[in-house]
């Protein structure tokens, strides 16, 4: 049976949208991540430096149709870091979605992370909002590279052009996930693919995992993500090793439960390695 091809869809504003969700407000935002709202930068900046305000390119964002849905900030270490911490916020146009014939229904979203304390510079990632499952995927193709914007001047026009840049490259995003979608797996590969993506997950711990870890993360959540082919498969291992569904093995030789992953960094370095070796599986 031929697979079902991913098609980009830019809806009609008049048309029911039954998968929007509610742009998060500012009320919301600052109560899930106050840092976002800090108005002047760490003491520790150099004179080089142009304080410019998360809030403000909220504001942007949302004049071209960008809300955000999601927030997050890292926990302060020291209290004179709090305010100032790394930030995420996570944007969405419910006018730009791929549809999946198959009902399989993705919405490209832009992370945005930031910080006040000189550190960091205005980081953009492109990444995919998958309906069925409710996982972000970050894409990894080279053509999605993170665009960075250091604190020393901002201006509506270069944002503008960002976002503009990375709609115009969805097809890119298509693509890869239409070879993914066309490819399946025999057994062998399938467990291949369970710990090859294990792997980067435990890689630089003195942890381990065995068989019945590989069994664990290719255990389906759901009716939609059975079967052998690469796309659903890929789905089913990455959402069960983000959220701890698996055992593993301490130096010691003790079995834990993983942990789900919360720190948004790790969330995205991991998710964009997992996607990049799943994607070679296509070539």
């Amino acid at each position: 049976m031929q697979k079902a091809q991913i098609l980009i869809k830019i809806k009609i504003k008049v048309m029911l949208n039954l998968n929007s969700v509610k742009f998060m407000s500012k009320d919301a935002i600052r109560n899930a991540a106050p840092s976002v709202f800090t108005l002047t930068p760490s003491n520790e900046v150099s004179d080089k430096y142009t304080h410019i305000p998360t809030e403000k390119v909220i504001d942007d964002m949302e004049s071209l149709g960008w809300g955000v849905v999601d927030v997050k900030e890292v926990k302060a270490r020291k209290k004179s870091t709090k305010g100032f911490q790394k930030h995420l916020l996570i944007f969405r146009n419910d006018d730009i979605v791929i549809n999946g014939k198959d009902g399989d229904t993705v919405y490209p979203q832009i992370l945005l992370t930031n910080s006040h304390d000189g550190k960091n510079a205005f980081t953009f990632t492109a990444g995919l909002f998958r309906m069925i499952c409710e996982n972000g995927l970050v894409i990894a193709d080279t053509e999605f590279e993170d665009v960075k914007m250091r604190h020393m001047g901002y201006t509506f026009e270069e944002l503008q052009g960002m976002i503009k840049d990375m709609v115009k490259k969805l097809p890119l995003t298509v693509e890869s996930m239409n070879k993914m979608k066309e490819v399946e797996l025999e057994e062998d590969k399938i467990i291949d693919l369970a710990k090859d993506l294990l792997n980067i997950r435990v890689k630089d711990t003195n942890n381990s995992y065995n068989e019945f870890a590989v069994k664990e993360v290719l255990k389906t959540q759901r009716i939609e993500d059975e079967g052998n082919g690469l796309w659903e498969v890929f789905n089913t291992i990455q959402e069960n090793i983000i959220n701890g569904n698996f055992h593993y093995n301490t130096e010691g030789g003790k079995e834990r439960q993983a942990r789900i992953i919360k720190n948004f960094k790790q969330d995205l370095d991991l998710n964009r390695k997992m996607f990049a070796k799943a994607l070679e599986y296509a070539c």
